[in-house]
């Protein structure tokens, strides 16, 4: 039986609710419900214009409306009298088929029509910034190879901590903090759940990061290349499959741990990687990051090539031990309910068509990639990711209304990026 929030709101001392989705670019959009009010939005949701956030509307278009989900609320760590509520998103009474959480649940229904659950975590990158965005937040950060280095990680004890605490008192299970391969970036890991829990905490825990820092003095950025010479921010995708409590990638047999089903869904992923790319790596920004040259740290960390392998960080995916894989291509711009939505759709293609993944790669890719013949390589730039998401029948079939809507935005937004004239084409372009 679902929760009852007017109950909780007394019991817990909750005295406002945020009633919050999150949009097709990512953006967390929310209404603040006294706690009085709590019994009416429950049941008929907070209304909202859909055409003034990033959805495919327009102003003639009816109300939407937010209905909360009563089993994410999540009373903020810091400010514990607001509780936050993941919401779906409704219009004339029926789920807005474009809305990412929605688009994550329909995902999650026809794995179950199949008997299955996709479980996952992701591995948060983010940098700790200036207020103004310019640069790292600690002068003292400049070592070439800054990753996992103790002081650097000590002097931002207050806000990882605090983060960290914050995790702990949800009951999210946190087991390690630390440093990132660029200067001022961190990382901080969770323990793995249900793809939709994963993705309500991973939207709540970019919600918390940068509220946390904003209260230390600092700005959290989840961006995928910030800083042209550092390494990227990554969002990394641990997945597994279960059946009846079991998880059928695991397969003792095999020479890495992972059974044919996990191979297959690996698989799928291989076969609509580019396509893929438009949701997990969906800003311009996106591919500063997976076709980068050499970082001052000497390594990108992120893939360049459509290929997998066991436990070598240079490839795709990445399968570190028996029953699951890492997904190393996402970034930290990846919408928590579309990364998950996804990956769930690709691999689930990959299953029922029994799709081969081919050989598996235990090269460094970043120095001998080049060897290697007939490797598909991920799109250059946004566009030629969009126009493979537009060709890909694979997502086009699973994610239905979603793409359209999705390749509609995401082309004005590439079209505003190319009105925009850079200091870049001024000093090499004026004397042409």
């Amino acid at each position: 039986m679902p929760l009852d929030l007017e109950n909780a709101a007394k019991e817990r001392g909750i005295k406002y609710f945020l009633i919050s989705y999150t949009d097709l670019f990512g953006g967390q959009r929310a209404k603040l419900v006294p706690a009085a009010a709590i019994k009416g939005m429950a049941r008929d949701g907070a209304g909202f214009a859909g055409f003034a956030t990033w959805l495919d509307m327009s102003p003639a278009d009816p109300d939407l409306f937010a209905v909360p989900d009563p089993d994410g609320l999540i009373q903020l760590p810091w400010k514990p009298e607001v509780g936050w509520l993941p919401a779906d998103l409704y219009m004339n009474g029926k789920p807005v088929a474009q809305a990412p959480r929605n688009l994550l649940k329909a995902q999650i229904a026809d794995a179950a029509r199949d008997g299955l659950q996709m479980k996952s975590g992701v591995e948060c990158e983010f940098f700790l910034i200036t207020p103004d965005g310019s640069a790292p937040a600690d002068n003292a950060d400049k070592q070439m190879k800054p990753c996992y280095d103790q002081s650097a990680l000590m002097r931002r004890y207050d806000v990882i901590t605090e983060i960290c605490d914050a995790m702990l008192s949800l009951g999210w299970k946190p087991y390690q903090n630390d440093h990132e391969d660029a200067n001022g970036q961190f990382e901080m890991n969770w323990d793995y759940d249900d793809a939709l829990i994963t993705a309500d905490r991973h939207a709540f825990f970019k919600y918390m990061t940068r509220s946390i820092a904003e209260k230390h003095g600092l700005r959290a950025t989840f961006m995928p290349k910030p800083f042209m010479n550092l390494t990227g921010s990554g969002c990394h995708a641990h997945v597994s499959l279960w059946r009846d409590g079991r998880n059928i990638f695991a397969d003792a047999s095999d020479e890495i741990g992972l059974s044919r089903e996990g191979y297959h869904f690996i698989g799928g992923l291989i076969h609509s990687a580019d396509a893929l790319a438009a949701i997990t790596n969906p800003t311009v920004n996106s591919y500063k990051r997976i076709n980068a040259p050499r970082t001052t740290s000497g390594a990108t960390w992120a893939p360049n090539t459509v290929t997998y392998t066991g436990n070598n960080r240079t490839h795709m995916i990445r399968i570190p031990d028996g029953g699951r894989f890492e997904f190393r291509l996402a970034d930290g711009a990846a919408n928590p309910y579309l990364l998950q939505a996804g990956l769930l759709a690709a691999g689930l293609d990959g299953i029922r068509q029994k799709r081969d993944p081919g050989q598996r790669l235990d090269i460094n890719m970043y120095t001998h990639g080049h060897t290697v013949e007939g490797v598909k390589r991920l799109p250059l730039n946004m566009l030629d990711a969009m126009r493979a998401l537009e060709g890909s029948a694979v997502l086009n079939e699973a994610l239905g209304a979603f793409v359209p809507s999705y390749l509609k935005l995401k082309t004005e937004e590439w079209n505003a990026y190319c009105r925009h004239l850079t200091e870049w084409e001024r000093e090499t372009t004026l004397d042409c």
